[in-house]
């Protein structure tokens, strides 16, 4: 990351932004030499104890950094740390393996030297009068100097990246296994209780039908009529059953049409706003649909919503949609609403969820699902 045009920080801004920095040069200095005694004092449960307030300490110091780089990049500069466990031993570990930690002290050792000297140099430019033509032509390129700097230390590396993309990938596919293995013993569940059950009522009906209809051929006749019902029952279970798998209104509408067949089945007014013209794969087409049948029937069920609204659009690449509610709000994943099966539906694409429900409303499920037209 290097810092743009796009910023639109002048003179005067980047000159506040070293000025700050000149204030945090003590704090980065006795966080290090923190760090450092710590460190040598670890074969001490003193210097464990002093290492679980410093090093949060020292990520505070770098993330108020990264925020003064934003503002000259013009865009936010990403914490490269990996996701802390439970536990202060588990999480002083964690801190202590991080690549991450180790790029901040070499980050602490740049700003206590060369990235103290240029922003000081531009604090003192500013204050003296016959330097403030120098100052007013210098400030912005000495300020993306250090910042390029910070950047390169303080944002994630390309390792750091397809670390982190690892462990997303691998957390997403054990999420997705687990999914599918719900699913699968549901669709079990399903048949076992529905079709099975009345096929295999079927099956006795018809069995003594055949023994009775010498002797008692009316009362045969009630068993095959009652037979044919019970069938018609398990067919439409069947339905209902593969319905659930994949909607054969997809096949037969799209995302759109489906999309829209929901809306209409809501007992509350749902407003509608889908830019879709093409064909997604079929895939993510049935993932999408599920993800707005969730967010309709948590509307109606938990949140006592009397208006919604969806919105879907497919551009650059990307499927982006949103349901909303002005229901009660409070939405929490935890509760088992069925919002982290909507994110295991969508992480199994690259596709990721943000829930937004304050208490009060309203609740807003976003997504976004990387994806190409399927032609």
């Amino acid at each position: 990351m290097q810092p743009t045009e796009r910023s639109g920080a002048g003179p005067l801004g980047v000159t506040g932004l070293a000025f700050l920095q000149v204030l945090l040069f003590v704090p980065v200095i006795v966080v290090f030499v923190l760090v450092v005694v710590c460190s040598v004092l670890t074969v001490v449960w003193i210097g464990v104890l002093l290492l679980m307030a410093v090093l949060p300490l020292g990520r505070l110091i770098a993330d108020a950094h990264r925020s003064m780089a934003a503002r000259v990049v013009g865009e936010p500069v990403p914490a490269p740390y990996l996701p802390l466990p439970k536990g202060p031993l588990a999480r002083l570990r964690a801190s202590a393996l991080d690549p991450a930690t180790w790029r901040d002290l070499l980050w602490m050792l740049w700003a206590m030297t060369a990235g103290f000297v240029i922003s000081l140099l531009l604090v003192l430019l500013a204050i003296a009068v016959v330097t403030l033509p120098l100052w007013w032509y210098a400030a912005v390129p000495l300020m993306r100097a250090r910042t390029w700097v910070d950047c390169a230390l303080l944002s994630p590396g390309r390792t750091d990246h397809l670390e982190r993309r690892v462990q997303v990938l691998t957390e997403s596919r054990a999420v997705v296994v687990d999914h599918s293995a719900a699913e699968l013993r549901r669709i079990e569940r399903d048949l076992h209780d529905g079709p099975q059950a009345r096929l295999a009522a079927v099956s006795l009906s018809l069995g003594l039908a055949d023994d009775l209809f010498e002797t008692d051929p009316d009362a045969a006749r009630r068993l095959i009529n009652e037979a044919r019902g019970t069938s018609s029952t398990a067919l439409g279970e069947l339905r209902d059953v593969v319905r659930g798998i994949h909607p054969p209104v997809l096949a037969d509408r799209g995302l759109p049409g489906a999309v829209a067949a929901l809306a209409i089945d809501m007992a509350v007014p749902v407003d509608l706003a889908i830019d879709l013209t093409v064909r997604l794969p079929a895939p993510v087409e049935s993932a999408v649909y599920f993800t707005v049948a969730e967010c309709l029937a948590n509307a109606t069920k938990h949140a006592a919503a009397g208006h919604a609204w969806i919105r879907l659009a497919h551009d650059g690449g990307v499927l982006r949609g949103e349901v909303g509610d002005n229901g009660r709000g409070g939405a929490d994943p935890r509760t088992g609403s069925g919002l982290n099966g909507i994110a295991a539906r969508l992480a199994a694409f690259d596709g990721t969820m943000s829930l937004s429900s304050p208490t009060g409303g309203p609740t807003v499920v976003s997504w976004e699902v990387p994806c190409t037209p399927s032609g």
